[in-house]
């Protein structure tokens, strides 16, 4: 009997959802023909049947609330039947033949831009990610549907990821936070970008979430009253002006407040937009009045106006932006718009598909030109890693507007340099690029641009770029043209580096070259795990493989006594690193995967500890130098990759070790707080190794460094350092 009235209630839930979806498309859209949603609904009811969430509720609620999700954005129908079969090839026995035949090309199209990648083809998670990125990416070219399904189908995750485990929960609000919340920015679509960047932080950093509504949630009630006295006050204002306009208030986002706080380490009560008015006008003339009501009726903040009217963001976000102070000193932004503007900041790229049907259209296209750069540059990325990295700087708000001498305006990354300025102009202005003009004053190529900065390029023929400019480019369109060059340039010269020191070894054999056939170099090659001669002569001038090794397969009578168990008498990197960094046991905790004889070593960059995800770069002459995957400089170092290397750490009771880690504790400066967050750190049994204190404006810094075990132990730390009242931020320093 239990069973049968379970069966009744999925029935009325997934009958309520339904009737809801087609109330709402009716709604926005009374023209359509709405029997294509109704065929996908029964198909996916049937398909779906039986299955259920890790809720525990039926599993076609997930479809019918992503369509829910798309029918609030207006969406189409293709779109909306879409939605609903979005799980059907992935998790049922359905094939998208089966989607073409019953629904149609489009349909099809759009279900297999969203089903994911078998898993069964990749090594790794990472690399099954970038590849469904890739895949995703691709389809959203041909149809923007793609990407607002599949950030539909990831806002609903997240609200319902409180069923899974918090491993899963850490995974999947981190890929939201780092790839789905950006892409939805870069789309102009601010209201689902705020609820998936607010659900994610709530499960990846708990701690800082549940601070900063503590701090937003006891000032909720004042600020309530404030914006509603401020409300009143435009009201009137606005009525004598003769301005019709909607007038709306909000607190901040709790995802926005905590990234300010991070970045400029303050406290909630600085927060100069923590409260905001938006004014809704009529016209772009309207927008410009209130804003000079505003200033007369209080005081502007100096260097919080900004006019993404005249200036729309990359997005094609448009506003005016003013932070004011009010007569009892309560700081507060105000955003003015027009009613277009306002859906174009809050549905994006989906605003515009309540007034037409089909694939993106022309007007789209601008709008849709980062994502074809996107598209350009992942052809060249084999590396799934490199990939996922490059997509995250690509994703960023980009915020800086500079000009040439002529006017033209070029949008660049916060903290762009002349170098990202070259390159997006051509790539040879890139490569040539010698020097810079900004505002008619000679700078460096480091110098950080900033907006309204107009820059004039000076260029040298033949001049080429160089590796550190990878450390001052801040575009992925600049940092891979200048990887692609050094790549290219690098491998020719690792090359002739690796024939040289095999003819050396050679004739120290008395071997003849010229007589060893191509098949046999091949075979060697591939034996090596590479493809071609010259990839194997390339590893031997990176270093990565030894030149008296190779010699002693090729010709093995000859070179009888360099067998690869003398590693130590060979001469190759082995015998090097362990006279220059001999006798360091935490190197010994790490060890490169199926070549025992290389020694390592930890960067000093970023001075990894056990437990953190590893990589190992082969540096020529010093070993193999172990990275945080993490660390800033992988990116740089990596656009060699046949000069990365996978490197493990050893098991836990092989090298019982410790490893120093400098913390910076940004907290108040108050009475006994040093105490707490000594008081802390000896509760975990750890030894601290130095402490300083910096103190300015109430506000104090707190460097220690700490003898830390692993990672986990590191992580129990800032959890416990970051739960002390008035602490604000706790940030791992690389460099000890």
């Amino acid at each position: 009997m239990a069973t049968l009235r379970e069966q009744i209630a999925t029935t009325a839930l997934h009958v309520t959802k339904y009737r809801e979806l087609m109330r709402r498309m009716r709604e926005n859209r009374p023209n359509d023909d709405l029997e294509l949603i109704r065929k996908a609904y029964e198909f996916s009811q049937k398909h779906h049947a039986g299955q259920t969430r890790a809720s525990g509720q039926p599993y076609l609620v997930h479809p019918l609330e992503v369509a829910l999700v798309l029918a609030e954005m207006k969406m189409d129908p293709v779109a909306i039947a879409a939605g609903l079969l979005h799980d059907s090839v992935e998790d049922t026995s359905v094939t998208v033949v089966d989607i073409r035949k019953e629904f149609g090309e489009q349909v099809a199209h759009i279900v297999e831009g969203v089903t994911k990648i078998s898993a069964l083809d990749f090594v790794t998670r990472e690399e099954q990610q970038a590849e469904n990125l890739r895949k995703m990416m691709l389809a959203m070219v041909d149809d923007i549907r793609v990407v607002l399904i599949k950030l539909a189908d990831r806002l609903h995750n997240m609200r319902t990821l409180e069923h899974l485990q918090p491993e899963r929960q850490q995974k999947i609000a981190r890929e939201t936070l780092d790839i789905y919340a950006p892409i939805a920015h870069r789309l102009g679509m601010g209201k689902i970008r705020g609820e998936l960047e607010d659900l994610g932080f709530r499960y990846v950093d708990p701690i800082s979430y549940q601070q900063v509504e503590e701090a937003v949630e006891a000032r909720r009630k004042a600020g309530e009253a404030f914006l509603g006295r401020v409300e009143q006050i435009f009201h009137d204002k606005l009525n004598e002006a003769g301005i019709t306009a909607k007038v709306e208030s909000r607190i901040k986002r709790l995802y926005s407040i905590h990234k300010k706080l991070q970045r400029q380490h303050i406290a909630v009560e600085q927060v100069y937009d923590l409260y905001a008015m938006r004014v809704i006008t009529e016209s772009v003339q309207d927008c410009y009045a209130v804003l000079g009501i505003i200033h007369n009726l209080w005081r502007p903040v100096p260097g919080r106006i900004k006019d993404f009217i005249a200036m729309p963001r990359p997005n094609f976000y448009q506003s005016l932006h003013t932070s004011v102070i009010s007569e009892e000193g309560t700081p507060f932004e105000v955003q003015i718009r027009t009613e277009e503007m306002h859906k174009m900041a809050e549905e994006g790229i989906a605003a515009h598909w309540k007034y037409k049907d089909g694939p993106v259209s022309a007007q789209d296209e601008q709008r849709l030109a980062w994502l074809r750069q996107v598209v350009e540059w992942q052809r060249d990325v084999s590396d799934p890693g490199e990939f996922l990295s490059t997509l995250k700087i690509d994703l960023y708000p980009e915020e800086v507007y500079t000009f040439t001498p002529k006017g033209k305006v070029v949008v660049l990354p916060r903290d762009a340099s002349p170098i990202d300025f070259a390159y997006s102009i051509h790539t040879e202005v890139g490569h040539s690029c010698v020097g810079a003009k900004v505002n008619g004053r000679m700078v460096p190529l480091r110098f950080k641009l900033h907006s309204g900065d107009i820059v004039e390029i000076l260029t040298q023929p033949g001049h080429k770029p160089s590796r550190d400019w990878l450390g001052i480019a801040k575009s992925s369109r600049a940092r891979n043209k200048i990887k692609h060059w050094l790549n290219l340039h690098q491998r020719e010269r690792a090359i002739e580096i690796g024939r040289k020191l095999i003819e050396k070894e050679a004739r120290k054999y008395r071997v003849a070259l010229k007589e060893i056939k191509d098949e046999e170099l091949l075979k060697i090659a591939s034996d090596y795990g590479v493809g071609r001669p010259d990839d194997l002569m390339a590893g031997i001038g990176y270093g990565k493989f030894s030149a008296r090794q190779v010699l002693a397969r090729l010709a093995p009578a000859a070179s009888e006594p360099a067998t690869e168990g003398e590693g130590e008498k060979s001469g190759g990197i082995a015998s090097v690193v362990r006279r220059v960094f001999g006798g360091d046991h935490n190197n010994n905790a790490i060890r490169v995967k199926g070549h025992g004889d290389l020694l390592v070593y930890r960067a000093r960059c970023c001075n990894p500890i056990r437990g953190e995800s590893v990589v190992g770069y082969v540096t020529r002459g010093k070993g193999v130098a172990v990275h945080a995957l993490n660390c800033p400089n992988v990116m740089n170092l990596m656009y060699e990759p046949e000069r990365r290397i996978d490197v493990e750490w050893s098991r836990d009771d092989e090298t019982p070790t410790s490893y120093p880690v400098k913390l910076t504790v940004y907290c108040d400066d108050r009475f006994g707080m040093l105490k707490q967050i000594t008081a802390v750190i000896s509760d975990t049994q750890t030894n601290i190794r130095n402490v300083e204190a910096r103190t300015s404006n109430g506000q104090a810094n707190v460097d220690v460094i700490l003898d830390i075990a692993d990672l986990k132990h590191l992580e129990n730390i800032i959890n416990g350092v970051r739960k002390i009242p008035g602490v604000h931020d706790v940030q791992r320093l690389q460099r000890v």
